[in-house]
């Protein structure tokens, strides 16, 4: 059953002794089947240590993280298969690789390991607006077309959980809202639970609920107030 990404009182620290820092403070979200949120707050607060610990690739020093009841404290090779199976990611910096054309850039998460039900990678192409890129490689794309690669990358999966990094740092204010504007579309209409961390507040009305991350606290903001 889909209940979505779960993350319960969750403490992450760095370091140790007098260099020991919080980087998550007892942080606790529940993010449902369907529903997109938003975490803002300035560099350094712990919006990254939010995505690593809550895409199982750091493990919280207290507290725990489900995705679908399955906690990813486990075994590493666990984590790998929810990491693989259960979540997409969308960078920031679109992480394409040079050589591949879009649509190979697509189909590249289905060749780590056997996805029982992925999405048609073409089709994925036509949804975010890029059929008609399929063949081009990524230097002869603009910013906002090889972040709808990343996109469509992120989706082939049909990942349970969706986790977001800036999507929208290299792009004008026309883009961006296109950007939250697909991710919003996809995430309702697929039942994944999106996490989208961002500077740019001028995108949240895309979002169901915003948070707010400061010194590795998460707090709901007054939606009257977004």
């Amino acid at each position: 059953m889909n209940t979505g990404l779960l993350v319960e009182q969750v403490t992450l620290r760095h370091g140790d002794g007098e260099d020991e820092t919080t980087a998550l403070d007892r942080v606790s979200v529940h993010v449902e089947p369907g529903e997109i949120i938003a975490v803002v707050g300035p560099s350094g607060a712990g919006k990254s240590s939010l995505l690593a610990v809550a895409g199982g690739l750091t493990v919280p020093d207290e507290g725990r993280v489900l995705i679908d009841g399955v906690d990813l404290a486990g075994p590493e090779r666990v984590r790998a298969r929810v990491r693989r199976e259960r979540i997409g990611y969308v960078f920031q910096s679109n992480n394409l690789i040079p050589s591949l054309t879009a649509i190979d850039q697509v189909r590249l998460p289905l060749t780590f390991g056997r996805v029982e039900d992925p999405r048609d990678p073409g089709e994925l192409l036509a949804e975010v607006g890029m059929e008609h890129r399929a063949n081009r490689r990524p230097h002869q794309l603009s910013g906002g077309e090889r972040q709808r690669i990343g996109i469509a990358r992120a989706l082939v999966t049909r990942p349970r959980v969706l986790l977001v990094d800036e999507p929208t740092a290299a792009l004008d204010r026309r883009r961006s809202h296109e950007v939250l504007a697909l991710l919003a579309d996809e995430t309702h209409r697929s039942r994944m639970a999106t996490v989208v961390v961002t500077h740019d507040h001028d995108v949240l009305r895309h979002c169901d609920r915003v948070f707010e991350m400061v010194d590795g606290k998460l707090t709901e903001e007054n939606p009257a107030l977004t």
